[in-house]
């Protein structure tokens, strides 16, 4: 039986938050087809057993889609497909597709959409699962591993930077960081990976022009592939809302998440996240309307929480 999941998110890290449902699917029915909209996911998960195979299709916001998604769909010759998102167009294009079993969210439950509850029900209702677990664990073979650890040193205490984000709003700022990883050297023997997107490698520059000890290492120009695992590797991720904590807390490593206007759905589905949010701020409240400042979130309180959890 070919299966296919149906991943209708452009991020990402909106990808990588539902890989533990995909997992779930595969261990029923065998590797699957997973379908997405983020164009590098291939990379992030090539190594992946429980994935057979990744399409990337372009993203869908007109009736008139519904043709040529099917089109796609088809050609995948699937029998059955989860569909992780409430979308008439994707549950229509996939009939018109022959898929025999199409599973679909609830096409009018787009409003206040709880990505992690949202798709923890949908998995364990289709899966007859009493319960599943929201995280799972990247895998990266071992060559890329070994490739990797001629950049890091076991004495010191290693850190991803996640200080680049999809939007303006989310970001904690370069001044902020470079005074965080200032303040940090005077405290112990860390190095940097800073990481902020090829789009985006001004960021990442000037934070490192202001470290006053040199040990930090720019990974914004690396692919994806090249880069995830940095992530998997290190001691711990401070940074935005990005899709870089994705992997390290599926990783099984502390990811200090810095929510100044992200929703908190996207940290919700792992133990391993420690997220830090503007001073008097309601973490159920928080999303893209707040608008709070990156000051509203202390340096002191950042490096505080770093030297807590290298500590433990």
């Amino acid at each position: 039986m070919r299966v296919g999941v149906f991943l209708n998110y452009i991020g990402l890290g909106a990808n990588l938050m539902h890989l533990s449902y995909c997992h779930e699917i595969a261990k029923v029915f065998g590797p699957i087809t997973l379908i997405t909209l983020a164009k590098n996911l291939d990379q992030a998960l090539e190594d992946d057993p429980l994935i057979n195979e990744i399409k990337i299709f372009k993203k869908n916001k007109n009736i008139t889609d519904i043709l040529k998604i099917s089109s796609d769909l088809k050609k995948l010759k699937l029998d059955k497909i989860f569909i992780y998102y409430p979308s008439a167009r994707l549950y229509s294009a996939a009939k018109i597709a022959g898929i025999n079993q199409v599973f679909c969210y609830p096409i009018f439950k787009k409003k206040k959409l709880h990505l992690v509850k949202a798709a923890k029900d949908f998995t364990c209702k289709h899966l007859n699962l009493v319960d599943c677990k929201t995280e799972t664990t990247i895998q990266i073979n071992q060559e890329k591993i070994n490739d990797t650890k001629k950049y890091f040193d076991n004495n010191k205490c290693n850190l991803v930077i996640g200080a680049g984000s999809s939007g303006p709003d989310t970001r904690w700022g370069e001044e902020n960081f470079s005074n965080l990883l200032n303040e940090l050297n005077k405290e112990g023997e860390f190095f940097f990976f800073i990481q902020a997107g090829p789009d985006q490698m001004d960021i990442s520059k000037k934070i490192i022009n202001k470290i006053e000890k040199k040990n930090c290492m720019d990974l914004s120009n690396f692919s994806v592939r090249e880069i995830v695992p940095f992530f998997a590797m290190c001691d711990m991720y401070v940074g935005n809302d990005s899709f870089m904590h994705h992997v390290t807390s599926q990783s099984q490593k502390p990811s200090i998440v810095l929510l100044i206007n992200s929703p908190r759905a996207y940290t919700d589905y792992s133990k391993n996240y420690h997220r830090i949010i503007p001073h008097n701020a309601n973490i159920n409240n928080i999303d893209h309307k707040f608008l709070y400042s990156p000051n509203s979130i202390s340096v002191d309180v950042v490096k505080n929480k770093v030297l807590e959890l290298k500590s433990n």
